[in-house]
């Protein structure tokens, strides 16, 4: 095993990870068993007070889909979800009761992530500044529920059911990141082929698309789409994720064959940056590139 990275092995407290990726995620913590029961019990609520998915959804704050990834337990019920919830459904407290469990279980799925991934997720987690480059398929943080679980159930060598479901949580957790108050600043860079491919079915494209749309419209958040068209492009080298940890300078992750690699040494990183740079003034503005997005789902 070796160590990759600048000559610093760490960044705001998180050590540089380690290239070799072992063959399962972390092993379970307790945390799922138990979000999946508060599902179970929040949708018995839900359904007893009469409500969708859609209704209660709007007295919470989330979307349907959302409410449908916590009732299944594989989106993390926040302790300000269950507050509301707590009072629409009528629940009497019983909601309540069961903060300080998900505030302890919410700590442990911080350290849920692979061993491999783990560096990373926590500097995510607290970035101020996100920047992706895809040219494969959706990012992570942007992938829908069914999206997340089609890229899991189809790579090879397959994986079992409880796998693949504790991995789709794992990244739906993730997710949180916009949530967090003050939001961080957040863009993309989409190859055009990743709104072309239709991982998991028109359907599950479908949706992917529509969650582009949606998050797209977050103030702090911008989508470009780079055209397949285009003759020339600064990097042919693969994807990558940029961040800037809070109070710390700005650093890169590249994953290839599993692989990952988290790069720290400051003139590597710049040269990425410049790339990156490159690619935003040379793909279609946000604007261009939600017309866009919405053609292709009207052609779906």
């Amino acid at each position: 095993m070796r160590w990759v990275g600048c000559t610093s092995c760490r960044v705001g407290g998180v050590g540089l990870v380690s290239e070799r990726r072992p063959e399962t995620p972390a092993e379970a913590d307790g945390t799922t068993g138990l979000f999946a029961a508060l599902g179970k019990l929040l949708k018995f609520l839900r359904e007893r007070k009469g409500l969708t998915q859609k209704e209660f959804g709007e007295l919470v704050g989330y979307g349907p889909d959302a409410i449908s990834a916590m009732e299944r337990g594989v989106r993390t019920l926040r302790p300000e979800v269950l507050i509301k919830a707590d009072e629409v459904l009528d629940a009497g407290g019983l909601l309540l009761e069961v903060i300080p469990e998900v505030e302890s279980a919410m700590t442990k799925a911080r350290t849920r992530h692979p061993e491999w991934y783990r560096n990373y997720a926590g500097l995510e987690a607290e970035a101020v500044e996100l920047h992706f480059y895809a040219n494969h398929g959706v990012p992570g943080l942007l992938q829908t529920d069914d999206y997340a679980r089609a890229v899991f159930t189809r790579r090879r060598p397959f994986l079992d059911e409880e796998t693949i479901e504790r991995r789709v949580a794992d990244r739906l957790s993730r997710q949180q990141v916009f949530e967090r108050r003050p939001a961080p600043i957040v863009s993309y860079v989409l190859e055009e082929i990743v709104l072309d491919r239709p991982i998991g079915g028109r359907r599950v494209h479908a949706d992917q698309l529509r969650r582009l749309l949606s998050v797209g419209q977050m103030q702090n958040l911008e989508i470009q789409v780079m055209p397949t068209q285009v003759e020339e492009h600064p990097n042919m080298d693969g994807a990558f994720n940029l961040l800037t940890p809070r109070g710390h300078g700005q650093v890169a992750y590249t994953e290839v064959q599993g692989y990952p690699r988290l790069i720290t040494d400051s003139e590597e990183v710049r040269r990425i940056v410049d790339r990156y740079g490159i690619m935003r003034a040379m793909a279609l503005s946000p604007s261009e590139s939600r017309k866009l997005i919405e053609q292709k789902l009207e052609e779906l």
